[in-house]
């Protein structure tokens, strides 16, 4: 391997929104990162559901007229 064309490689410290650090190799310092292995729901079994810009509410809305359209017929 050529020198110095190389990042430098660090043992980074990776910190969760939830309050979750572990550590991993990288080649930044630090990471923080929103959802991790503890809170994501697919890991833990649980319903956490993570809304951004209302689109939850949105799709219950557009769904909720589909269904009495259904009932109707």
């Amino acid at each position: 391997m050529k020198e110095g064309i190389h990042p430098q490689y660090f043992k980074t410290k990776v910190t969760c929104a939830c309050g979750n650090t572990f550590e991993i190799g990288s080649t930044k310092s630090e990471i923080r990162v929103e959802i991790c292995s503890k809170c994501h729901p697919f890991f833990t079994g649980k319903q956490k559901l993570v809304d951004s810009a209302g689109r939850i509410e949105r799709f219950k809305k557009k769904y909720a007229k589909f269904k009495e359209l259904q009932k109707q017929a």
